[in-house]
């Protein structure tokens, strides 16, 4: 007689694993978004005002330098043992990688294209919507791309207080179970799903910055042309002398 499978979960997790994966999907990324809710102003507020921005990253990388569990710890007097606890670090966690982010990218757009922009009656407003932030936008991407990542990997923590760490929770039951299966079936799928919502930021960051190369080699291609185009342009007008 076989025993469990890979995909048999424990009934003390009162969660199969497709429900296991949703939880974990929210648990992860319900941080990076609300993250990225309070990264836009603030790092609209650094640019503007170029003496917020150190304090704000001190600030935010003491945050981050704080160990997630002792985090969690913490949080648990004021929180209880719940989800909260443990997105609350995360959305913390996630404002040291996407402001940065966000300021490098807004700070990355050429001062010709802002008096461009200026000068076509583009209000700071709208120089902010259409021109700064579409610019922006691969440096955002790449933020959340390294967001997204850690908040999946470090969703699997919560385990460890009241089995709130969605598929980390299956780590737990491995060691009281003796099944390794679940250890390998948590790794793989956290594994998986990192890699999957990786992708889909890519396509994001393709479908919004049409003008950019779809790849390194396209990039290579496109220099090539342009070093090769003169040098063409100058044996034609050789020839036609």
């Amino acid at each position: 007689m076989s025993g469990p499978g890979f995909f048999d979960i424990p009934s003390d997790l009162q969660n199969s694993y497709l429900g296991l994966v949703g939880l974990h999907i929210e648990e992860a990324l319900i941080p990076v978004a609300i993250g990225l809710a309070v990264a836009l102003p603030l790092g609209q507020l650094c640019v503007r005002f170029s003496w917020l921005y150190p304090p704000v990253l001190w600030i935010t990388t003491v945050l981050y330098a704080i160990p997630s569990l002792a985090f969690f710890i913490f949080l648990i007097d004021y929180t209880g043992a719940t989800r909260t606890t443990v997105m609350i670090p995360l959305t913390v966690y996630s404002l040291v990688l996407l402001v940065p982010a966000f300021v490098d990218g807004v700070r990355s757009v050429p001062q010709e294209t802002l008096s461009a922009a200026k000068a076509m009656g583009f209000g700071p407003v709208q120089r902010y919507l259409k021109v700064q932030l579409p610019i922006a936008v691969p440096a955002i991407i790449a933020g959340l791309r390294v967001a997204v990542a850690s908040s999946i990997s470090l969703v699997s923590i919560g385990g460890l207080i009241g089995n709130q760490g969605a598929l980390g929770n299956l780590l737990q039951d491995a060691i009281l179970y003796r099944r390794s299966e679940l250890a390998l079936n948590s790794v793989v799928t956290t594994v998986v799903l990192a890699v999957l919502l990786d992708i889909a930021l890519v396509l994001l960051r393709v479908a919004l910055t049409p003008w950019m190369p779809r790849s390194d080699r396209a990039a290579r291609r496109a220099a090539r042309d342009a070093a090769v185009e003169p040098a063409g342009r100058a044996a034609l007008e050789d020839a036609s002398v």
